[in-house]
């Protein structure tokens, strides 16, 4: 009986908190995209960013689909999606191309982490509608990560300009439609 009690408590922590594991497993991902892209291993951290936006995939359809949606969760998911698909991103193109740039550079990484970081607390705040405002951090984050292919038939100056449209396009205002 004891037992039973304990496997039914344990079970049901950690059904209650799957889609929290999998938000912590985004941020660590990112974690790790960040690590290898300051040691240099660039394919790698695009390689952690990839998986990382995997895991936040899951982490809200689990959520839903277990019905543990909560205000903790949303906040969490947020938090680790600045860092994985905000900070990592950018980190990994800073030392891919933006380095060249110097202080220029550096202007237009910490333009798109606050972008993101802005768009993500607005989302936070307003009401769920079926729609986004502005693009998801996500896509924006994931489509800077797959310029890095690009890095051989565009110009240096392409990355600055992608990565301020991108931030332009997180801080707007038209709407799309939640898939």
């Amino acid at each position: 009986m004891f037992i039973s009690n304990v496997l039914d408590l344990t079970f049901h922590k950690i059904k209650s908190n799957l889609a929290n594991i999998l938000t912590l497993t985004n941020v660590a991902l990112g974690s790790c995209s960040i690590i290898f892209s300051v040691k240099g291993e660039l394919l790698l951290a695009l390689i952690f960013i990839f998986v990382a936006a995997l895991a936040d995939r899951y982490d809200g359809m689990v959520a839903r689909k277990l019905n543990i949606e909560s205000e903790f969760g949303r906040q969490l998911d947020s938090l680790c999606d600045l860092l994985s698909f905000g900070v990592a991103p950018a980190i990994l193109l800073y030392q891919l191309v933006i380095v060249e740039f110097n202080a220029a550079g550096i202007i237009v990484i910490v333009l798109y982490i606050s972008a993101g970081a802005y768009r993500l607390a607005r989302f936070n705040v307003s009401e769920q509608n079926g729609f986004f405002q502005g693009l998801p951090i996500t896509a924006a984050g994931c489509l800077l990560t797959i310029s890095y292919f690009f890095y051989a038939f565009v110009s240096p100056a392409f990355y600055m300009f992608l990565i301020i449209v991108l931030s332009i396009c997180m801080v707007s205002t038209f709407s799309l439609r939640k898939v």
